[in-house]
């Protein structure tokens, strides 16, 4: 089932190798000085987490976090291009400026996330890229942050996380940011594909989950399923709870068979939750027809509620897709989906329960009822 799933995988992969034009979405108006002033009700954070295209993807994806733009901070040159500092001819560090509603999410949870996602024991780059302008850093704005930088630091210091290796990302003023050149802005959306084979070769995540497990896979804060606490059940009670099918692909990564399946053809407006936890997963105003024969999406609802787990290699990978508190296998994840995300979530039904918007409310999913005005 999975290289019929593959079907057109390699295409998109030739297309890559061979250089053509992938890029996506219309062009993003230049960064302004206006734009890089903070909005009545938003904060703002700086960080260095070497290449700025991930830094900049990995914080638009937490809720609270209203815009981030990739540039340059912590040098006394002004207004440089890419080519300048990528050739550490300035003093500045690829950086991103994250602004954020303070009222959802806190400057001390955004550090959090930040150390979950960069290697902060290393002082001559991060990954792939090397040398000092891809460096790791803090900007603090003000005291306030300075203090919690700092408290954050030596906490991660002494958990031994990184056994006994130093954390080295500097901890520093903020002096000023430069935006980057349009077409670095947003670069993960605009050239999904390009993004992905560049993050994979980068070994960022293949890192991040070596040290952190799971929580290196964090891409957004998760959102919980309604009701009680979720403890996950034991397997002999799912045993009982599940049907043999959501059993076999949730808890032994089965795969069922293609247009015999409950949602695969499924055109009515709802959510998509996970069939042992309840976790919002994907929504139909994100679904398409592949041709598959399995439900398909080209994005999740909650990014922080699904996992990628890489497997094999550049050019031969797998990219499965769990749910965050069940951990239920839910399906794969391909790039040759339809525009904006060239996405394609190939989830199997069984892991699936479909919550229609006329039950969202009652069921306890009011929330996304925003998504069906």
């Amino acid at each position: 089932m999975f290289l019929a799933r593959q079907a057109s995988f390699w295409l998109f992969a030739l297309a890559v190798v061979l250089g053509l034009g992938l890029c996506c979405g219309a062009a993003q108006a230049k960064v302004t000085a206006q734009d890089l002033k903070p909005r009545p009700g938003e904060s703002v954070a700086t960080f260095a987490g070497g290449c700025f295209w991930c830094t900049e993807a990995d914080f638009e994806k937490v809720p609270g976090v209203t815009r981030v733009y990739s540039g340059f901070s912590g040098g006394t040159e002004v207004n440089p291009t890419y080519e300048e500092n990528s050739a550490g001819l300035t003093h500045h560090l690829e950086s991103v400026q994250v602004f954020f509603d303070p009222k959802k999410v806190s400057y001390e949870q955004l550090v959090d996330y930040f150390w979950h996602h960069i290697d902060p024991t290393d002082p001559g780059g991060q990954f792939v890229d090397r040398g000092k302008q891809y460096r790791s850093a803090i900007f603090y704005h003000d005291e306030k942050q300075k203090e919690i930088a700092e408290a954050s630091k030596e906490r991660l210091a002494a958990s031994k996380v990184f056994g006994d290796k130093p954390i080295v990302t500097e901890i520093r003023p903020y002096t000023a940011f430069y935006p980057a050149e349009d077409y670095h802005q947003q670069y993960a959306r605009k050239n999904p594909l390009r993004y992905r084979y560049y993050r994979f070769g980068s070994g960022r995540d293949q890192f991040l989950e070596k040290v952190w497990g799971d929580q290196g896979k964090i891409t957004a804060l998760p959102v919980p399923p309604p009701g009680p606490p979720f403890v996950k059940p034991s397997r002999e009670e799912l045993e009982k709870k599940l049907t043999p099918m959501q059993f076999e692909i949730t808890q032994n990564d089965g795969t069922e068979p293609p247009f015999k399946n409950e949602y695969w053809d499924n055109h009515r407006p709802g959510i998509y939750v996970d069939v042992v936890s309840g976790e919002p997963l994907f929504s139909s105003t994100d679904k398409f027809d592949s041709g598959t024969g399995w439900p398909s999406f080209t994005k999740p609802l909650e990014p922080g509620n699904v996992v990628e787990r890489h497997h094999g290699t550049l050019f031969n990978q797998r990219v499965e897709v769990r749910s965050r508190f069940a951990d239920s296998h839910l399906g794969d994840v391909f790039m040759d989906g339809p525009p904006p995300t060239h996405l394609r979530y190939c989830i199997d039904s069984a892991a699936l329960r479909f919550i229609p918007k006329a039950d969202l409310q009652k069921d306890g999913y009011g929330k996304y009822l925003s998504l069906f005005k």
